[in-house]
């Protein structure tokens, strides 16, 4: 098919599934997860295979670690795995916010006007790696009534490809009951061949919205080539900071977990800025532990002093952990076991370093004093502000989302882990009795409005919901 034929395809699926109820998107997603769980070991060989030649292409200088890394879709004792099929029930198990009403008004008698939750339409999904993003969009996809056209990396092509069929699969076998619409099995399609992407990208007649999901220069590229609107981010620039009351336990399992829980995640800290009153106290103990882990410390004047004199780089192979930060080390995503760490003398200070090199996704601070954790949650420019949190909490899954579409730094309808409400916008319904826009007015003749809220109970609520 070529790229006009795809779009043309999703365009279609996506008016069926307008009218496509909630009961039938549930029958869609336990027949997915039933045939998912049937093809484990079918899908687990080709990622498998897909790892094998990903491994050779990283020795060869050709594939970055950091991508290979996010290439395994089965996890320490299959848990990735299980983490996947489980995303499936916990997106089945979500409202449908399909034809809920997020606002009702009574403009005068017999004149009604209510906001509706709809579909975004067709979205186009573009990612390198995690092969899991094709059941994770799919589901959100169909649980939100939208098509999804999805194009993953050649390093993943042959888990893709098993992921693909597998749904394709369960969506044509899933039965359909009198009286109901066929699920269009076109709802989710899956493209191979970079040509096709870039004829996608000019479908702004049949898409809606493309979503990609890897490196700074995927998303850069994407933004560049395309007049279709991009949710997404391109960089995962996210500070951890220690403020003067920051309690050393916290701090400790909060940056540590933060840097190497997955150093590959776009949610990962690659910052750690620290307030000088603690760099010789909770600083040393959080270097300590950080070094303990393999975490490359890029310190700057103030910290690297601090380690020295504290005699944590005594050792040579803990020695060749610590260099000397450079300009270029802050406002730089390692994705790997590397850290940033800047001295500063105050909260604000703090603050205009994140906003100015950071990248607006998820920013953290450890204090013991409410006042300023809520400053700077305020000032702080970012889809996500934490207290005492690690920065990895920014997931859809963590945020009870079931999964998620990805982590938009956008300042759109959609920030943040964007789950189903990501995939979601809204129309307006109006019920009249042969009114014209002329009736209303000022003047003899003329009829006010009366803009009257009509409260919002369950009936109200769920008026339009199939």
């Amino acid at each position: 098919m070529t790229a006009e034929q795809v779009a043309r395809a999703a365009r279609e699926a996506s008016n069926m599934l307008q009218t496509i109820s909630s009961a039938q998107k549930s029958a869609v997603l336990r027949r997915i997860k039933q045939v998912l769980s049937e093809r484990r070991a079918e899908i687990v060989e080709a990622n498998r295979l897909d790892k094998e030649a990903a491994k050779k292409e990283v020795d060869a200088g050709n594939l970055s670690s950091s991508l290979f890394k996010r290439l395994d879709i089965e996890g320490s004792g299959g848990e990735k795995y299980t983490t996947l099929l489980q995303g499936v029930d916990d997106v089945d198990r979500i409202a449908d916010p399909i034809g809920q009403v997020t606002m009702a008004r009574k403009l005068d008698d017999n004149l009604s006007l209510y906001r509706v939750v709809c579909p975004v339409g067709v979205c186009l999904v573009i990612f390198e790696a995690r092969p899991e993003v094709v059941v994770n969009i799919a589901c959100l996809a169909i649980k939100s009534g939208n098509a999804a056209i999805l194009k993953g990396g050649k390093e993943a092509t042959r888990t893709n490809q098993a992921l693909a069929a597998a749904i394709q699969y369960a969506i044509a076998t899933t039965e359909t009951q009198e009286g109901q619409t066929k699920f269009p099995e076109k709802a989710v399609q899956v493209v191979s061949t970079r040509d096709e992407i870039n004829g996608l990208l000019e479908m702004d007649r049949y898409v809606d919205i493309v979503i990609p999901r890897g490196s700074n220069s995927l998303v850069n590229f994407i933004k560049n080539n395309t007049r279709i609107p991009v949710l997404g981010h391109a960089d995962g620039i996210c500070s951890t900071y220690l403020d003067e009351s920051a309690d050393a336990a916290k701090a400790v399992h909060t940056v540590v977990d933060a840097k190497t829980s997955y150093p590959a995640a776009c949610n990962s800290t690659e910052t750690l800025l620290v307030h000088g009153a603690v760099v010789d106290s909770v600083f040393i103990e959080v270097a300590r532990a950080l070094l303990k882990a393999g975490v490359r410390l890029h310190a700057d004047e103030r910290s690297l002093a601090a380690i020295e004199s504290a005699g944590l780089a005594q050792d040579p192979a803990v020695a060749s952990l610590v260099t000397r930060a450079t300009d270029a080390d802050f406002g730089h995503e390692y994705t790997d076991l590397d850290l940033a760490v800047r001295v500063v003398d105050s909260l604000d200070q703090a603050i205009d370093h994140i906003n100015a090199l950071g990248s607006k996704h998820t920013d953290a601070i450890i204090t013991e004093d409410r006042k300023n954790a809520e400053w700077f949650m305020r000032r702080v420019d970012a889809a996500g502000v934490y207290w005492n949190a690690s920065t990895r909490f920014a997931d859809g899954f963590r945020y009870g989302f079931g999964t998620e579409i990805g982590v938009s730094t956008n300042k759109t309808h959609a920030r943040g882990p964007a789950g189903l409400e990501g995939l979601t916008i809204y129309k307006y319904y109006m019920f009249g009795a042969g009114q014209g826009s002329t009736d209303y007015g000022v003047g003899e003749g003329k009829r006010g409005f009366l803009h009257e809220d009509i409260p919002l109970d369950d009936g109200v609520r769920n008026k339009f919901v199939l």
